[in-house]
């Protein structure tokens, strides 16, 4: 099964949140994304019956080895291309930000690795 767009960031989210504080609970999800509690919890059930995630007796959110590449790898997408936005292009890093978030799930593996290449070069 393809992970939905909104999976995706979920995964991202879980991945930066557990990076700043060490571990994730459904609220943290929901406060970080906005979303309603329940909505996150649906969520998080989706992604860890399709085996992107765990969840511990305490109710802390734990990145299966799929569900931490597949966050790493729209990180990786969302960093490369925001910095590509402002450095190369000038962009104001706020409006970077939001449309390296919209791109990053869209873009082909061929376009990203040549703009990944491109700022590794600068």
């Amino acid at each position: 099964m393809g992970i939905h767009e909104s999976g995706e960031d979920y995964l991202e989210t879980i991945l930066i949140l557990k990076n700043r504080q060490g571990f994730v609970r459904s609220i943290d999800v929901a406060n970080e994304l906005g979303f309603s509690k329940p909505s996150i919890s649906r969520a998080m059930s989706i992604l860890r019956d399709n085996g992107y995630l765990t969840i511990e007796l305490g109710g802390n959110i734990v990145l299966t080895e799929k569900g931490r590449e597949h966050a790493l790898s729209v990180y990786e997408k969302h960093t490369v291309i925001t910095d590509f936005f402002v450095r190369v292009l000038g962009v104001n890093e706020k409006i970077a930000e939001k449309d390296a978030c919209k791109i990053e799930h869209d873009i082909s593996d061929e376009t990203f690795i040549k703009i990944k290449n491109y700022m590794k070069n600068m």
